[in-house]
């Protein structure tokens, strides 16, 4: 008996402390000058939330009752939440949210480019029903997060199969948190999407839309064990279940990323989701710092519009790479002191690649294969190789940052303290 109490207190303490204990993790802000997100009044997210508003959850159920209270609040996401599971916890298979007769069989059946031809998009009985099976998994595994709210992990938290989705929101704090396979069991194929058609995706782990002033650090975010690489092919393109790790769109601004790592993933970061200027221009302002990327593929960011700040961040890329650094339609990236390592496959000019703008600013970056390490003139590389060359001032200079490390100190300091557990 005297055990069972001992063990029922100790419970209890784990619950409450965070919400008693000054200083924590919930109740830290941006620090000042610390990229996009700190300009005007910075970032605080939750932090002065009362009592009252501070919550600690274990389910899905008890995360979205957090996210509709009362504004400012701390969430505190303790152990592991999956978000394909029903009211009552039970876990949820793809088959679950099947509706109005979608099978994939049947789908594919009808969509075949054999039989449906590659001119125009799916539309009829079966994509009605993919879209209606969509509906249903999109209700449990998208959750909304409104302004002024921190959300932070206790311990090894994890948020499995769920899209955090900051969307019209200000004042917004992510940190300490591993996101894991936000997989999309209805992806979209698209025949006329490229020269051989692709299959589309619905989810990031964290999609950040129209929001502003938004800090995500310290977190890690990976496909666990269903990377996009062991999906099968159809119609001879890959069966891609994941979108973003975590995209920044829809005229989001003033947006840092700190201290995050990627592993093993496909299209990481998008920074603008159009070239159309007429939400965008002006907006898309973010700051990369102090993340690891790691066996990632492309979109490290990709941008359009912004002005970018991308620095002291090591990229470690043992295979392939599509590209890392996407200069986009009007972007202005400044990319100064990160890290590239790099297989002997890889070759140095396709770290860059123009979707359609014009300039990207690189200073003071190294390129490292095996154990040596040389600054690499990224842009210089790029043009060498590729037509129409890139310009090489982006025109704006980064007044918002922390001390920029020297690029040889990168690899040590961002291996050391990137990812979740290491606030």
């Amino acid at each position: 008996m005297k055990s069972a109490l001992l063990a029922a207190l100790a419970a209890t303490l784990l619950v409450t402390a965070p919400a008693d204990a000054e200083p924590s993790l919930g109740r830290q802000v941006l620090p000042p000058n610390d990229g996009w997100a700190a300009e005007g009044a910075g970032t605080t997210g939750g932090a002065a939330a009362p009592p009252s508003n501070v919550h600690v959850v274990d389910t899905r159920g008890e995360l979205v009752t957090a996210l509709a209270a009362p504004s400012p609040k701390i969430i505190y996401v303790r152990w592991r939440i999956d978000g394909n599971t029903d009211d009552a916890g039970n876990p949820l298979s793809c088959t679950d949210y099947f509706a109005d007769g979608y099978t994939l069989e049947a789908y594919l059946a009808a969509y075949d480019p054999a039989v449906w031809g590659r001119a125009t998009r799916p539309s009829g009985p079966l994509e009605d029903a993919r879209r209606a099976s969509a509906a249903n998994q999109n209700e449990r595994i998208r959750v909304k997060v409104g302004s002024n709210t921190t959300i932070v992990g206790l311990g090894r938290a994890v948020l499995s199969g769920l899209n955090l989705h900051v969307d019209k929101a200000d004042n917004v704090i992510v940190r300490n948190i591993s996101f894991v396979d936000a997989a999309d069991c209805f992806p979209v194929w698209d025949p006329t999407d490229g020269s051989a058609g692709n299959w589309n995706s619905a989810y990031d782990n964290i999609s950040v839309t129209g929001s502003t002033h938004v800090w995500v650090d310290h977190n890690t975010f990976t496909d666990g064990d269903n990377p996009d690489s062991a999906q099968p092919r159809y119609f001879d393109r890959p069966f891609q279940v994941h979108d973003g790790a975590l995209d920044i769109t829809n005229a989001a601004n003033f947006v840092t990323v700190s201290w995050n790592r990627f592993a093993d993933h496909d299209k990481t970061m998008l920074i603008g989701s159009t070239n159309n200027p007429a939400n965008d221009r002006g907006k898309l302002n973010v700051t990369l710092h102090h993340n690891h990327f790691r066996a990632t593929l492309q979109r490290m960011p990709r941008v359009r519009f912004g002005q970018v700040h991308v620095y002291d961040n090591f990229y470690e890329i043992p295979e392939s790479v599509s590209y890392a650094l996407g200069v986009g339609v009007e972007s202005a990236i400044v990319a100064e002191s990160n890290v590239f390592a790099l297989a002997d496959t890889v070759d140095p000019s396709e770290l860059v690649f123009d979707w359609g703008g014009t300039v990207i600013t690189a200073r003071d970056n190294l390129l490292r294969t095996g154990r040596h390490a040389a600054p690499v003139d990224l842009v210089g590389v790029y043009n060498a190789a590729h037509d129409p060359d890139l310009g090489a001032d982006a025109g704006w200079t980064p007044t918002l940052h922390t001390r920029i490390t020297p690029a040889r100190q990168v690899p040590a300091l961002v291996t050391r303290n990137a990812g979740a557990g290491n606030c």
